[in-house]
C-alpha cells in the first residue's frame, strides 16, 4: 500500500466514525427528550450521567429537555436537568423560555421552581399569559421548506387516510413525525394542491400545546424528469440516452422474474433526479405497481383497466384488455421521445384524448433533430401496439448501450436534420 492510499484508507475510516457518532448523536437527543417528555427522570439522569452535554440538546425548534418538562410540569425531570447544568432561561426559536411556557401551560409547581433558579418569563409577545395574537413564527417560506432527502420514510406505514391524501409516521432528521402526503393519482390536481397549501399556511400560525405542531412542508415541484424537462427542453442525444439507460436499469430489475413488478404508471414524474447536477435518475413512486409471480416468460395478466397516467398509457391498459410488463416498455418509449422532442408525446391533445388517439393506433411524429434513425428504430420497437412485439428492459438496455457508441457528449446529429 502506498502512503497516500494509506491517508485516503484513514480518512475514509475517520469519516465514517464521524457520520457514525453523528448519528448516534441524534439518536441520543431525541432519546432525552422523549424522555423528557414522558417524564422519565430515571432515563434522564442515565442519558446525562453518560453524556452530559446532552443538557443542552435542543429539537429543531431549538427547544431544550427543560423546555419539554416545563411545559408538562413534570418538575423530577427539571430537578435533574438543572443539577447537570440546564439553562433555565434558554430561547426557543420564537424566543420563550423554560418559564414562559410552564405559565402559558398554567404549570404552578413549575413556575415556583423554575423562579427559584432564577428563570424569567419572556418570549416573542412576553409572557405566555398575554393575549395578544402570535404572529406566523416561520413567515419565509425558506424556513419551513423541508429538503425531501432529509424524510426517512425506510420503516413508514400508513396511520390515517382520507379522500385526497394520506398520513405516515416516517422520520425527519431522526424525529418520528407524521407526514400528509397527497395521494400520487391527485398530485397534479390544482384544487387539491391548493387546498394542501391553504392548509400549510395556516398550520403555519399556530403554535399550541394542544394543536399538532407545524414542523415543516415539501411543496417544491422539483427533483424529477418532469420538472427538469420543464426547464431545459429537449435534451442533447448523449443526455438523453445516458438518462434512458438508467431507467432502464432501473425497470430491468423490477421485471426480473420469476417476481416481476409491473410499475403501471412510468412517466416523467416518477422518475427521480438523485442530485443537482442531474446525471443519475431512479425510477419511483409505485403506488399503482403491481407485484406478479410469473409462470412463463409469456404471462398476461388481468389487471384493472385504465391505471396509470394517460399519455404515456398504453394501448392496450386504455381498452381494458390483458397485459403484462410490457406496458412499461410502451410508457418508456414515450418518455425517450419527451427527452428528445422537449415536449410530452401529443401535447396538443388533452390526456385521455392522446391515449384514445394512441390506443387508435396513431403515435407521435419524430420531428427533434436528435432522433437518429437507431433512436427512431429503438422508440417504434417499445410502443408498437403489439405488446409481445416490444423489447425487454433487457434488450433495450443493450441497444441504447450500442447506441451510445456512436454518440459523443457534445454531438448534436446535425445529419438529421429533415
Amino acid at each position: 500500500m502506498s502512503g497516500s492510499e494509506g491517508s485516503s484508507g484513514h480518512s475514509a475510516g475517520d469519516s465514517a466514525a464521524a457520520e457514525k457518532k453523528a448519528k448516534s448523536k441524534v439518536s441520543r437527543t431525541s432519546m432525552i427528550l422523549w424522555h423528557s417528555h414522558q417524564n422519565d427522570s430515571a432515563a434522564v439522569r442515565k442519558l446525562l450521567e453518560e453524556d452530559q452535554s446532552l443538557v443542552h440538546a435542543m429539537d429543531y425548534d431549538n427547544r431544550t429537555p427543560l423546555h419539554v418538562a416545563s411545559l408538562h410540569g413534570w418538575t423530577d425531570v427539571a430537578k435533574c436537568l438543572i443539577e447537570y447544568g440546564a439553562d433555565v432561561n434558554a430561547q426557543d426559536r420564537w424566543k420563550n423560555t423554560p418559564l414562559a411556557d410552564a405559565e402559558g401551560a398554567k404549570k404552578q409547581a413549575m413556575i415556583e421552581l423554575l423562579k427559584s433558579y432564577g428563570g424569567l418569563s419572556y418570549g416573542q409577545n412576553g409572557s405566555h399569559f398575554e393575549q395578544k395574537p402570535v404572529p406566523p413564527p416561520l413567515p419565509n417560506k425558506c424556513d419551513w421548506e423541508i429538503d425531501p432527502s432529509e424524510l426517512d420514510f425506510s420503516n413508514s406505514n400508513i396511520i390515517g387516510k382520507g379522500s385526497f391524501g394520506e398520513i405516515l409516521k416516517a422520520y425527519w432528521r431522526g424525529t418520528p413525525v407524521a407526514v400528509k402526503r397527497i395521494l400520487p393519482n391527485l398530485s397534479d390536481d390544482r384544487l387539491v394542491i391548493q387546498d394542501f397549501r391553504h392548509v400549510v399556511n395556516l398550520l403555519v400560525k399556530l403554535r399550541h400545546p394542544n394543536i399538532v405542531q407545524f414542523l415543516g412542508a415539501v411543496t417544491k415541484k422539483k427533483g424529477d424528469l418532469h420538472q427538469y424537462l420543464k426547464e431545459k427542453g429537449a435534451l442533447s442525444p448523449s443526455t438523453a440516452i445516458n438518462f434512458a439507460l438508467d431507467i432502464a436499469r432501473g425497470m430491468a430489475y423490477l421485471h426480473n422474474e420469476p417476481n416481476v413488478i409491473v410499475h403501471r404508471d412510468l412517466k416523467p414524474r416518477n422518475v427521480l433526479l438523485v442530485n443537482s447536477s442531474a446525471d443519475h435518475l431512479k425510477v419511483g413512486d409505485f403506488g399503482l405497481s403491481k407485484l406478479i409471480r410469473v409462470q412463463n416468460s409469456h404471462d398476461v395478466y388481468k389487471m384493472t383497466g385504465e391505471t396509470g397516467s394517460y399519455r404515456y398509457m398504453a394501448p392496450e391498459v386504455f381498452k381494458h384488455r390483458k397485459y403484462d410488463k410490457k406496458v412499461d416498455v410502451f410508457s418508456f418509449a414515450m418518455i425517450l421521445y419527451e427527452m428528445l422532442e422537449g415536449d410530452p408525446p401529443m401535447s396538443h391533445y388533452e390526456p385521455y384524448e392522446a391515449a384514445k388517439y394512441v390506443a387508435e393506433g396513431h403515435r407521435p411524429l419524430f420531428r427533434a433533430k436528435g432522433y437518429s434513425p437507431e433512436l427512431r428504430e429503438l422508440t417504434d420497437q417499445c410502443w408498437a401496439a403489439d405488446m409481445n412485439q416490444r423489447p425487454s428492459f433487457l434488450d433495450i438496455l443493450k441497444k441504447l448501450e450500442k447506441i451510445k457508441g456512436t454518440v459523443s457528449s457534445d454531438h448534436h446529429w446535425n445529419l438529421f436534420t429533415s
